[in-house]
């Protein structure tokens, strides 16, 4: 199995070209294929497939094998693939995922992508839909007991679930120990991606997610869009922030009249190779 192993800020996945390849069993491949010790070494499994109602389709599967609905940092990685290894010409292209169709500009520079913005779509923040279990019509500040400790958190999907709790000192977090009981909490039905967020000014926000199936990841581009609503949601931030990951920035933008995110940052080959079956 050819492959190409991609990275943005350090979110890193394997991606497949499926116009090429045929993955029998995608959920087990991808947890032989992330281990960091006997396999490639990734966050997960990324299969670039046609579709029938975009230009793409993006499969996605995260380290322990479960299947993803989105990822911002893989799918700028996507529309990288497409571009530098000749799948399109196009510089502004469609990706269909399970949460949704995602629309994404290229920045090209001698010949290769820099850049992807990605229109992230609406935010969702209805429980019901995220999901997750509440009374009320949003969950926007609303405390939760984790570990015999009361949170504040608010509640996006941005086509798959996070929950975000605002605190001060994200650096020394045992985010190892806390992040897992947020991730199989009962009140997350689906599991949840949990963001730790310190608001640094109206433009900047700082961050370190846990991501369900994954664990502590060095950037969630998902993450740091519904992170930005938070922010706009509990009244800390302007409608455009960056927000500073482990693996870098990425820039949000909640455009408030037109109800939609968008995401722009960078993406990277880290290598291509070739997969023997044992």
């Amino acid at each position: 199995m050819e492959f190409t192993k991609m990275q943005g800020l350090g979110n890193d996945y394997v991606y497949v070209n499926c116009f090429k390849e045929k993955i029998e069993n995608p959920s087990e491949m991808a947890v032989k294929v992330s281990d960091r010790h006997f396999g490639i070494g990734s966050d997960g499994l990324i299969l670039i497939k046609p579709s029938e109602v975009a230009d793409f389709e993006m499969e996605m599967y995260n380290a322990d094998g479960s299947r993803g609905e989105m990822c911002g940092n893989g799918i700028r990685c996507v529309a990288k693939y497409v571009y530098d290894y000749g799948l399109t010409d196009k510089t502004s292209i469609s990706v269909e995922t399970l949460g949704g169709i995602k629309y994404l500009d290229l920045t090209v520079e001698h010949g290769k992508v820099t850049l992807v913005k990605v229109d992230m779509g609406t935010p969702i923040l209805k429980p019901e839909l995220i999901p997750i279990v509440a009374k009320g019509e949003t969950v926007i500040d609303e405390p939760i007991m984790v570990g015999g400790k009361e949170y504040h958190m608010t509640g996006v999907s941005m086509g798959n679930p996070h929950d975000v709790v605002f605190m001060d000192d994200i650096k020394n977090l045992e985010i190892e120990k806390i992040g897992p009981l947020f991730e199989n909490h009962e009140r997350f039905p689906n599991r949840i991606n949990t963001e730790f967020v310190n608001v640094i000014d109206r433009h900047t926000a700082q961050m370190r997610v846990w991501e369900r199936g994954s664990g502590e990841t060095l950037a969630c581009g998902t993450g740091a869009c519904a992170v930005t609503v938070a922010c706009i949601l509990n009244g800390l931030t302007e409608n455009t922030v960056t927000v500073k990951l482990l693996g870098g920035d990425l820039q949000i933008e909640w455009d408030r009249e037109k109800n939609t995110v968008y995401m722009t940052g960078p993406a990277e080959v880290s290598f291509d190779g070739v997969w023997k079956e044992k």
